[in-house]
């Protein structure tokens, strides 16, 4: 006997052998309580098998004289890791070294925490002069 659901146009379907049918794989646009779930599931499990505990967000930001956020750096450290998952800087202050001074602020921060490494999440378009800078690689190197 085979179960379907319909996920985004596609029908799925699984082999009642394959699985148990109590089980049902769904996609999903945003992570939403579910990933907090797992991830309050997988954190323990990280700390017991690495030793090391301490996850926090952790962030800077470039403010105008009106209070605007025109710039920022946000993450994570976790596992003695700094974990990059945004980084933005408005067209109208790039060039001015407030990309670099933000990078300075979370990583003399991560620092402090014990990180000894950046994890960053990007694509090849996104800042490449920025981040391909020699001081930007060799930042997080052993």
């Amino acid at each position: 006997m085979t179960r379907s659901k319909q996920v985004s146009g596609w029908a799925c379907s699984a082999s009642r052998a394959a699985r148990k049918p109590d089980l049902l794989i769904e996609l999903v646009e945003t992570g939403g309580d579910a990933k907090a779930e797992a991830g309050a599931a997988l954190y323990p499990y990280n700390v017991a098998k690495s030793g090391v505990a301490g996850r926090m967000p952790i962030g800077a930001i470039v403010r105008d004289a009106s209070g605007k956020v025109v710039g920022g750096l946000w993450g994570r450290t976790e596992l003695g890791l700094l974990f990059l998952d945004m980084f933005f800087v408005a067209e109208d202050v790039r060039g001015k070294s407030y990309g670099s001074r933000l990078l300075s602020a979370v990583e003399t921060e991560a620092r402090k925490r014990g990180c000894a490494r950046a994890v960053v999440e990007t694509s090849s378009f996104q800042a490449p002069g920025f981040l391909c800078s020699p001081r930007i690689r060799g930042i997080w190197q052993g």
